[in-house]
C-alpha cells in the first residue's frame, strides 16, 4: 500500500474529488482527516470511509477556523504527511451582474483559504511530506463569465511554484493537480436534475478530445501519485487531468466534422 501508515488532510473531503481521493487514500493505508462545512455530508462520508477517516467541520472562509481545524487534526494525528488543498466553489461572475460579495467569496474560498491552509499545516508536516493544490483548466481556457473562478485558479498555478521553492529546503514537495470538466456536485447549480445534467455532460464532452467528462476517481489517482513516493522527484509540477481539453483541444468531437485544411509541402 502506497500510503501505509501515512496521515493526510483533505479539504473539501466530503464530496466530489475530495471524497474520491479520501477513499483512495484510505484504501492505500492512510489515516485521513476530511474537512468540510456541511456536517451531514461529512458524517455520511466518515461512515462510508470507516475508522481511518476523521471528519472536521470548518468554514475555510474564516481564517481563524482553519487554525482551529488544523489544531484538531494535529491533536489527532500528531503530524501530517499529505495535505490536499482541494476545497473550492465555482460560480459565474459575468461583468455587469456580479456583486462584490459574490466575487470576494470565490476569491476567499478558492485562493485565500488555500494559502492559510498550507500555512496552518506547515508546522505539523513531516520531512518528506507532500502538499498538493487543486487547480483547474479554467486558468487557461478563458471561459466567458468566470473571471473570479479563473483568476483564483491562475493564482493557484503561480502559488504552487512559489510554495515549491519555499518548502524545498525542508524537503517538502509541493505540486498541483489540474482537473478539467469532472463529474462532481460543483455542476449542480447549472444542472439540478438528471436530464439537464445529461445535456450538460454531452455539451462539455463534445469539447474534450476523449469525448466525455472526467470522473473524480481519475483525478484522485493523480493526487495519489503526487502524495506517494512514486513522485519523489516531482516539485512545482502540474498534472493536468482533462481528457486533452487543453493539451490537444482540436481533437475534440466538435472539430471532427469540420473539413481539415490541406497542407501542400511541395
Amino acid at each position: 500500500m502506497r500510503l501505509n501508515g501515512k496521515t493526510a488532510l483533505i479539504t473539501g473531503g466530503s464530496s466530489g474529488i475530495g471524497l474520491a481521493t479520501a477513499r483512495l487514500f484510505v484504501a492505500e493505508g492512510a489515516r485521513v482527516a476530511i474537512a468540510g462545512r456541511n456536517q451531514p455530508l461529512l458524517d455520511a462520508a466518515a461512515r462510508e470511509l470507516g475508522p481511518n477517516a476523521f471528519p472536521i467541520r470548518v468554514d475555510l472562509r474564516e481564517i481563524s477556523s482553519i487554525d482551529r481545524a488544523v489544531a484538531d487534526v494535529a491533536a489527532t494525528f500528531g503530524s501530517l504527511d499529505v495535505v490536499f488543498a482541494n476545497a473550492g466553489v465555482g460560480r459565474p461572475t459575468p461583468v455587469g451582474e456580479t456583486s462584490f460579495d459574490t466575487f470576494q467569496d470565490i476569491i476567499t474560498t478558492n485562493l485565500t483559504s488555500v494559502f492559510f491552509t498550507v500555512q496552518a499545516t506547515a508546522p505539523h508536516l513531516r520531512e518528506g511530506a507532500s502538499i498538493i493544490l487543486n487547480g483547474s483548466v479554467h486558468a487557461a481556457l478563458g471561459v466567458p463569465g468566470y473571471s473570479a473562478y479563473a483568476a483564483t485558479k491562475g493564482a493557484i498555478r503561480s502559488m504552487t511554484r512559489v510554495l515549491a521553492a519555499e518548502f524545498a529546503p525542508k524537503g517538502i514537495r509541493v505540486n498541483q493537480v489540474t482537473p478539467g470538466g469532472t463529474q462532481t456536485p460543483i455542476w449542480n447549480p447549472l444542472a439540478p436534475d438528471a436530464d439537464s445534467l445529461a445535456e450538460l455532460e454531452r455539451r462539455i464532452g463534445a469539447t474534450i478530445p476523449l469525448g466525455r467528462m472526467g470522473r473524480p476517481e481519475e483525478v484522485a489517482a493523480a493526487v495519489l501519485f503526487l502524495a506517494s513516493a512514486d513522485s519523489s522527484n516531482l516539485m512545482g509540477a502540474e498534472i493536468v487531468v482533462d481528457g486533452g481539453a487543453t493539451g490537444a483541444p482540436h481533437g475534440a468531437p466538435i472539430y471532427r466534422s469540420q473539413p481539415r485544411p490541406q497542407m501542400n509541402f511541395g
